[in-house]
């Protein structure tokens, strides 16, 4: 599969997770505390990124940053870097799996910068 392909997946899947994720948020939030706008504006500028940007440096910056939050969510959830089981087992496997495809999204983003760059300087 090529680079680009599985970069759109893993980033696909990444925000899939964080909407999966933000939603258990949410319904542990009390009510009222939670400004809907905010994440809906941040999934959508992470998806048109993904899909209309792929092969432009804005759509990989923005790639790599969605991929660094969502690789992120583990360590903000977590205490002395220990997943707790108190959001049950949905939680947890949300969270490792925001965390292993965040990170898969930063590395591909990161790594189509770099060839960005570097077909840059050979011209």
């Amino acid at each position: 599969m090529k680079p680009g392909t599985l970069l759109t997946v893993a980033s696909l899947l990444s925000l899939l997770l964080m909407i999966v994720h933000l939603t258990g948020d949410v319904l542990l939030q009390p009510e009222g505390h939670v400004k809907y706008p905010i994440p809906v504006v941040v999934f959508l500028v992470w998806l048109y990124g993904t899909l209309m940007l792929s092969d432009r440096v804005a759509g990989y910056i923005i790639m790599l940053l969605a991929g660094l939050i969502g690789a992120g969510m583990i360590v903000i959830h977590s205490r002395d870097f220990v997943v707790h089981q108190s959001g049950g087992f949905y939680f947890v496997f949300t969270m490792f799996a925001l965390s292993t495809t965040g990170w898969f999204t930063a590395i591909l983003a990161a790594r189509g910068l770099w060839l960005k760059a570097r077909a840059r300087r050979a011209r």
